[in-house]
């Protein structure tokens, strides 16, 4: 037992070394969900979507950033722009919102 618990800091520098992460991946098509029920009002979150406000960059604009990064997205969504509604999202909608975003990247 003692062995194998000096053994999980080795496995999880491994795991971190091979890309991976131990925290569990965000869910795309929840944060597409969430995304029609709660950004659909000002932001186009989809193609078949016929309106939103001008103000307000698209999805697919957000996607389509040089910079986009679905971490900063998420960071920004628990940490919200003053013009944008204050949504009681926690760490993991935000992450689902943000990788539905990140779906939305043209390759």
């Amino acid at each position: 037992m003692h062995v194998a618990l000096k053994q999980i800091p080795l496995l999880m520098i491994a795991v971190m070394e091979l890309g991976g992460s131990p925290a569990i991946a965000a869910d795309a098509a929840h944060g597409g969900d969430l995304a029609r029920r709660w950004c659909a009002t000002c932001h186009l979150v989809e193609g078949s979507q016929k309106q939103a406000n001008a103000d307000v960059p698209s999805f697919a604009a957000v996607a389509a950033k040089s910079d986009f990064s679905a971490e900063k997205v998420a960071y920004f969504l628990l940490d919200p722009h003053p013009k944008m509604p204050s949504f009681p999202l926690n760490r993991t909608e935000a992450a689902d919102i943000a990788a539905y975003i990140g779906s939305l990247r043209q390759k």
